[in-house]
């Protein structure tokens, strides 16, 4: 068995940013209204593969709960159309941004489109709200995670400033 290395990312200002475009085809449009089911479904169906486990055993009215929290903001990406992945963005209580959830559906995995998927959220979340503007954006990822995870988030500019060894899995 291997440890679980947790790796902590941030950007400390939009400048760092090294975008990635898709083509014409890849879209991203926010979820204006909290859909409790859209961020349960793609949780399960983007984190199966990588054991996303943290929310597994939640129930409907949690789902609706973490949903419906004024700090969290819901994306979708489409491919032709067609939903290929998403990611959350929430505002932490010290400024900051954090892309929570991020992640490609298993069928647009491997197709390039990851770097433009993050070069959207970190776009987003350094968008200012409520007219105020990010103090940093962060991520955290770790050895369950896409084994380009990492270096995608290093290639879009993003500076690791912790890791963390857990427990054998």
């Amino acid at each position: 068995m291997s440890p679980l290395v947790t790796t902590y990312l941030e950007m400390r200002s939009p400048e760092q940013l090294r975008p990635k475009r898709a083509d014409a085809r890849f879209r991203v449009r926010e979820q204006k209204e909290p859909n409790w089911v859209f961020n349960r479904d793609l949780y399960f169906a983007v984190g199966e593969q990588w054991q996303w486990i943290d929310k597994r055993p939640w129930t409907d009215e949690q789902w609706k709960e973490y949903a419906a929290a004024p700090e969290l903001r819901t994306f979708a990406a489409y491919y032709n159309n067609a939903l290929a992945g998403y990611y959350e963005l929430r505002n932490d209580t010290e400024g900051g941004v954090e892309i929570a959830y991020f992640g490609l559906l298993p069928e647009f995995t491997g197709r390039g489109l990851g770097g433009a998927l993050l070069t959207s959220a970190i776009e987003e979340a350094w968008s200012r709200r409520r007219g105020i503007a990010p103090k940093r954006v962060w991520v955290h990822t770790c050895n369950r995670d896409h084994p380009q995870a990492l270096a995608n988030y290093q290639a879009r500019g993003m500076v690791v400033y912790k890791v963390e060894e857990g427990k054998n899995i």
